[in-house]
């Protein structure tokens, strides 16, 4: 587990393209990159550059729960079943132990936990850390973000997936047998599966001093046998799969046994020439509470000639819950003297169709139903026939002359260069000429430092772009726009908008060509459509830079020099970086530029996105967008709107 903020989920990468934010991400982040300064050929850095390490967040769980955090989140999908059975366990664990003590101080608590990590299981012969290091890790883990000092741990760049546990190198090869020889520096066991180098290898063969063994603990000097491929003296040798171990998970998932039910309530009532009833209700404390389902025989009971149906036998058949998610905590049966049922197949028929009669109801009462919005001709506003053209600066060079930069009716500037002194003269000269609205990021950590009022007031901006809800009462009396990182799919969230008196939005580059007009012809709200610029791939709360989460003492501030970094993947693409300081966090652009002809969309804004381009670049963009045409600049690859 990360966090990582991502801001535009489109990754085009090759012939890869990963909606991440709708549940298709291609996992660029898993991939190798190089780092790099403009015009210098020599990588600063190399590896893979975007992939932390897990989340683990055992030394701040006393601190979490004692603030009042009632749940956490623990990542599962992907993962196969021991990982998740270990995770969970292990966070049950922990949870409990902090609950059973939550009248002492957090420091006790700590040493408390710090204890139990570190005593061993006689069943795994390994610890808690051990355990969960041994299902999943990439270079061990990280905090994340709960400290409050810097993090300089977040990634781990020499590999991608599971490194599993380290138990030592290769110190002798017997090529004939296939033998290795090792000091251990961690216990194994026949059946471990263990990777050397990029093979993976299991433990079928194992001796000391000659013997078969089936375990081998820290220190001994084993062989391993019947290992072959490429395997060299000094290679690297990790545990990735613990036998042992996995045996032990594999119980908590395998077999038949449940272990937490939900509990309901149920009342039987058999009596002479009626039909048997059944009826299920849910306990307190659970989300069946307050629900209860009756259901009815379609046959009655008969009178006994020998031995009449009892209680017990009633109560018995009725408790046989199986693999479902309920269990009986109480069982009323009412039941009338000498009776026989002739099926004993029609209480197993009741409690079945009572179980999913009171799960389809209490689903039913659960659903939240929306009702479709009208959308009268009234309360659409006319669309224009001529769209207006906005310019986002995303980056501005002190070097460079925007002010000749003609036919452009809002221009947005984002946040930082109204921050920063050494623009306060360009920004002063582009509020004066043009109408400007301030560009928001899409997180903020400290609103508070930051007087909105007063950079609205001295550079007389007439709009703001936000980037996430909790803005929008950063601002008074002007335009707002929500941009697209909202994630505007649809009539009804524009229609919330329309609530928070937003008036425009941006539309989402995730939306294909005909959900862009669906979106504008039942909107109430005034659209804009980017249609040309390399677009946000990514925001993270880390530098490339300087490798940490937080600025620190000794950082090199390569982030406060005038030139241009980037990301070069395994393809050649080159997705520039840009770190901002300012709010802690660093963008990454997509190496491809969007360009759309947008002249058969109904649009009222065209929305253009600079990056790198010089003001005479601008000015031939805006001149071709103005004509309704995509732009076909050298050395840029031109993307198009979905058909």
């Amino acid at each position: 587990m990360y966090f990582i903020f991502r801001s535009m989920f489109i990754f085009k990468y090759g012939t890869e393209t990963a909606l991440g934010n709708r549940g298709m991400c291609a996992q660029p982040c898993r991939l190798p990159y190089e780092l790099y300064e403009k015009d210098n050929q020599t990588p600063l850095n190399k590896g893979f550059l975007l992939s932390p390490k897990d989340l683990n967040g055992t030394a701040f769980l006393p601190e979490l729960i004692k603030i009042g955090v009632h749940s956490f989140k623990i990542e599962g999908r992907l993962k196969n079943p021991e990982y998740v059975a270990e995770v969970t366990r292990y966070y049950r664990k922990y949870i409990d132990l902090i609950y059973n003590n939550i009248d002492l101080e957090i420091d006790e608590i700590k040493k408390i936990i710090k204890k139990e990590l570190n005593i061993t299981h006689e069943d795994t012969s390994m610890n808690d850390k051990e355990e969960i290091a041994q299902v999943f890790n990439r270079g061990g883990f990280s905090n994340g973000h709960l400290p409050n000092t810097e993090n300089k741990n977040l990634i781990y760049k020499e590999k991608s997936n599971n490194i599993g546990i380290y138990i030592g190198n290769v110190q002798k090869i017997n090529t004939n047998k296939g033998h290795l020889f090792i000091e251990l520096k961690n216990n194994v066991s026949i059946g471990d599966r263990i990777g050397i180098e990029n093979n993976t290898y299991t433990i079928s063969e194992l001796m000391y001093n000659g013997e078969n063994i089936k375990t081998a603990s820290l220190g001994m000097i084993v062989e391993i046998g019947r290992m072959k491929g490429n395997i060299n003296i000094n290679d690297k040798i990790f545990k990735i799969e613990s036998k042992p171990l996995s045996l032990v998970l594999n119980q908590t998932f395998s077999c038949q046994k449940e272990f937490k039910k939900i509990p309901i309530k149920a009342k039987v009532i058999i009596e002479e020439d009626k039909l048997i009833s059944l009826e299920i209700s849910g306990e307190k404390n659970t989300i069946y509470e307050n629900s209860s389902f009756r259901v009815t025989s379609t046959e009655k009971p008969e009178k006994a000639l020998t031995a009449p149906i009892t209680v017990e036998r009633v109560k018995d058949q009725i408790s046989k819950t199986g693999n479902t998610q309920f269990e009986f905590s109480d069982i009323i049966i009412n039941l009338g003297e000498g009776l026989f049922i002739p099926k004993i197949s029609i209480l197993n028929d009741l409690r079945r169709n009572a179980i999913i009669g009171l799960e389809k109801m209490v689903i039913r009462k659960m659903t939240r139903t929306i009702n479709s919005i009208s959308i009268t001709q009234n309360n659409i506003i006319k669309k224009i026939c001529t769209p207006k053209i906005n310019l986002l600066l995303n980056k501005i060079s002190l070097d460079k002359d925007y002010l000749c930069l003609e036919n452009i009716d809002k221009l947005y500037i984002p946040l930082n260069y109204f921050i920063d002194k050494k623009y306060e003269n360009i920004m002063n000269s582009l509020c004066n000429k043009y109408i400007t609205y301030i560009y928001m990021p899409n997180i903020i950590r400290d609103n508070k430092k930051i007087n909105f009022s007063k950079i609205q007031k001295k550079y007389n901006l007439k709009g703001a772009i936000i980037s996430n809800l909790s803005q929008i009462n950063l601002f008074k009396n002007i335009d707002i726009i929500a941009n697209y990182s909202l994630n505007i799919f649809n009539e009804f969230s524009t229609q919330e908008l329309k609530d928070l008196n937003i008036n425009t939005f941006t539309i989402s580059p995730e939306l294909n060509k005909q959900d862009v007009i669906n979106l504008i012809q039942t909107t109430p709200l005034q659209s804009e459509l980017i249609v040309y610029g390399k677009l946000p791939l990514m925001t993270n709360n880390y530098c490339y830079l300087s490798n940490s989460n937080k600025c620190f003492k000794d950082c090199k501030k390569l982030c406060q020099k005038e030139t241009t970094y980037y990301l070069k993947d395994r393809l050649g693409y080159e997705f520039t970086v840009i770190p901002q300081p300012i709010y802690g966090l660093t963008t990454i652009y997509n190496s491809k530029i969007t360009s759309i002809k947008y002249d058969d969309i109904n649009i009222n804004n065209v929305r253009i996105d600079i990056l790198d381009e010089d003001p005479e670049q601008i000015q031939n963009i805006i001149d071709t967008i103005k004509k309704c045409e995509r732009f076909e600049g050298n050395n840029y690859t031109n993307g198009k709107i979905k058909k």
